[in-house]
Parts: structure tokens; C-alpha cells; sequence
């Protein structure tokens, strides 16, 4: 393809995300199958356009408006690219022309995100944000040790020719560099490892679990964490994973069966669906129902979507889940909330909401439930310093180089 003709194409995959609402990947996927000409390096280099034009705009504008304002050059080399001949965009306007030649700078967010992340990170917020939504992230790796061990998973990396390094954070990660396909390795097939964020990972190490314990995570959606948490079992005790959604639930078994873990799988639509556990459980993960603003790396048209109301309702759902699965611990037992999030409304606000409404819990330390073997030093150095003592901590693709992830820990006083 022409590089007039890529342009063009990342202009019809803008627009088609704009007006079918579907994530970017998804649109960018259905376009390959719909256009097989072009080649591994054309729709490498169309993705790589349309997502620099998501970052830096956030789907603000028509996908010509985008391409043009993402071009960064000067007026004459552009009028070259859209000819007009052949595959290439239609030639400029003059009302265009004038648009381009006072261009400068770049939109903002949404004053109501501006002020959340100014809120959640204080004075360096915008590079908070320049993190979020214009790095690109990688692909994390959960090494299932139930069934193999990090070198075995890292050679397999290597062998297959793909960069890799250690996670920084989590004792069983690694860090591949994005588009890997590791699901084509035998290895995964095998169940040696899942596809998983490191901050999702730190997520369900926090939550301490032991084997022996009845464990519930109640808010399972794919089931990253149930199976992380399967893993710290270690084939020892009971895992319940439950999802308001059944066509979640019935997406996890296929993931149970090749990791090796047991677990029950309960829809929480249904009556009395957990009521048998109340006041038993040992561990409760509430992975609750959120914005995902923290994901933006990989989906950052997703950050001019996001509207207030979107979020006070959010905020709700989040403290009666909270409230609903709280119901379930034993006195001793662990709490951990946590969103994919970074906006404090959906975070720290729900986490001082529920700890004043229920004098039942107090608070747990981040850097007591971090000494465990599942995290490295650093990341028990790094957690302690991002929690200041308290019992929450904020993960961003800034701070600690993973996806957006707030955690909130309690006990129930005993």
C-alpha cells in the first residue's frame, strides 16, 4: 500500500470506531479480514496511525480531521499525501488548509477526568495522563506454577524470538514485548501461563491467600484473578468464583480445566446465591464493576467516552457490591477492593465510604499484606512507599509501569 492509501485506511477505521462504538482492536481486526492485501507491515503501520490519533485525540473529530492533525508536517508534504489519486485521501480544502496552518497543541481531556487524576496524583497529574494514554502497553505474563516454573515460560519467549524481561513486581511475570502471539506456544496450551496484567497480578497477591482458605472472587468477569488466586490455593482449600454475567462464567471453565484449578462457579442473578458463605469466608476478592480508565494504554479512545454521570453511577454499583460481598467474611478474614481504575470517585471515595459504614472492618497495611513470596523486593519497597502506611495504593502505568489498579485492603475485627 502507498502511504497515501495507509492514511486513507486509518481514516475509515476512525470512523468506524467512532460510529460503531466497538473497541479499537476489534474494528482495526475486522478490517484486516475485510482487506486481505494488505500486507503484516500495512496493517502494523495503519494501527500504529489510528491509535497515535486515539492518544493524542481522543476520537475528537472526523478519522480525515485526526489523520490530518497527526501528521506533524509541513503543508506541502501533506497536500502530496492526500492527492486524491489512486487509494489516497480526497485533495485538501481550503477551509482545511487554513485549519492546518494555525494548528498547534493539543485537546484536553474532559474537565471532570482532569480533575480526578489531579485529585488521585496531585501536581505531576498530566504526566500521570501522558503515561495513561500515549505509552503503549506490554504484554504481561502470569507463569502458572502449578504446572511450570518462570525459566521454562522465559525460554519458550526466547525460543520463539520475542523480547522479553523479568516483572518487576510480580515473582511469577514477565514483561513480552506487544503483539507476541503467545498463545500459539505449546506452553500455553499446556497451562504454564496466562495472559495477564502485572498490576492485575499484585491485585490478587495482595489478598494473601493460603492454602487451606475458602476463597471468593466475587466479581470474577474473565477470570484472570480467580485463576491467579486458584494458584496460591496451590490445589488446597475452595475456590469460588461468581459473576452477575453467566456467559462469564461459562467463558472461565475452559481456563480452569487448562490451568488445573478447581473452583465453583455461582451466578450471583440467582437467589441466596452466596448465602451459604456469609460469615465463613476466609478471602474476598471484590474486583468491582468500574470505568476501566486504567486500561486507557490500551484502549485510549475510551477516555473521551467516559462521561460524569457514567462515573457517579459507577460509584453506587461499586459501594453495594462492596457492601454485598463484605457480608461473606469471617471475623479475621480479608477484604481487598479493587478496580481498574485511577479515578478517585470509583477508589479512595468508596473505600471511605465503606470503611464509615462499616465499623465492623479496619483497616490492613499494604505493606503487611505484601510480605509474601508472590512479590518481589522491589515491589514490596515500591508498595510500601506508593501506600505511605495505609491500607490503599494506587498502581499507573507511571508509577509502576502496569495498568491503572487501585487497591484497597481490610480485615473484619475478630
Amino acid at each position: 500500500m502507498t502511504p497515501g492509501a495507509r492514511l486513507s485506511a486509518a481514516i475509515e477505521v476512525l470512523d468506524r470506531i467512532a460510529t460503531s462504538r466497538q473497541p479499537a482492536d476489534q474494528v482495526l481486526k475486522a478490517w484486516g479480514v475485510s482487506n486481505r492485501y494488505a500486507g503484516s507491515g500495512d496493517r502494523r503501520a495503519i494501527a500504529d496511525r489510528v491509535y497515535a490519533c486515539l492518544r493524542e485525540q481522543g476520537g475528537q473529530g472526523s478519522g480525515r480531521r485526526m489523520v490530518l492533525a497527526s501528521l506533524g508536517m509541513p503543508l506541502i508534504e501533506i497536500e502530496g499525501l492526500f492527492s486524491g489519486q489512486g487509494h489516497a485521501p480526497p485533495l485538501l480544502t481550503e477551509e482545511e488548509r487554513e485549519w492546518l496552518s494555525r494548528l498547534s497543541g493539543e485537546p484536553g481531556l474532559p474537565a471532570f477526568i482532569a480533575a480526578q487524576l489531579q485529585r488521585a496524583f496531585g501536581e505531576g497529574w498530566p504526566d500521570e495522563a501522558d503515561a495513561l494514554l500515549k505509552s503503549r502497553a506490554p504484554l504481561g505474563l502470569r507463569v502458572n506454577t502449578l504446572k511450570s516454573d518462570v525459566h521454562a515460560v522465559a525460554e519458550a519467549v526466547f525460543e520463539h524470538g520475542y523480547p522479553f524481561e523479568a516483572c518487576r513486581l510480580s515473582a511469577v511475570g514477565l514483561r513480552v514485548q506487544p503483539g507476541a502471539d503467545v498463545q500459539a506456544f505449546d506452553l500455553f496450551e499446556a497451562g504454564a501461563f496466562e495472559i495477564q496484567d502485572e498490576g492485575s497480578q499484585v491485585a490478587a497477591w495482595l489478598l494473601g491467600v493460603q492454602p487451606g482458605e475458602t476463597v471468593v472472587d466475587y466479581c470474577a468477569g474473565g477470570g484472570g484473578k480467580t485463576l491467579a488466586l486458584g494458584q496460591m490455593l496451590q490445589g488446597q482449600g475452595r475456590l469460588i468464583a461468581s459473576d452477575l454475567n453467566p456467559r462469564r462464567l461459562d467463558a472461565i471453565r475452559p481456563r480452569l480445566q487448562r490451568a488445573g484449578v478447581v473452583a465453583e462457579l455461582r451466578r450471583l442473578d440467582l437467589p441466596d446465591a452466596m448465602s451459604d458463605l456469609d460469615d465463613e469466608t476466609d478471602r474476598v476478592l471484590v474486583d468491582a464493576p468500574c470505568s476501566g480508565s486504567g486500561t486507557w494504554r490500551r484502549r485510549p479512545e475510551e477516555a473521551w467516552r467516559l462521561t460524569e454521570s457514567e462515573v457517579q453511577r459507577l460509584h453506587v454499583l461499586q459501594l453495594e457490591v462492596l457492601g454485598q460481598a463484605a457480608a461473606l467474611v469471617r471475623p479475621g478474614g480479608r477484604l481487598a477492593y479493587v478496580t481498574c481504575s485511577v479515578l478517585p470517585a470509583e477508589n479512595a471515595d468508596v473505600a471511605v465510604e465503606f470503611a464509615a459504614a462499616h465499623p465492623d472492618f479496619r483497616p490492613l497495611p499494604v505493606s503487611e499484606a505484601a510480605k509474601i513470596d508472590m512479590l518481589t523486593d522491589f515491589a514490596r519497597a515500591r508498595l510500601a512507599e506508593l501506600s505511605e502506611g495505609g491500607h490503599t495504593v494506587q498502581l499507573s502505568p507511571r508509577r509502576t509501569g502496569t495498568d491503572g489498579f487501585f487497591i484497597a485492603l481490610f480485615e473484619r475485627i475478630p
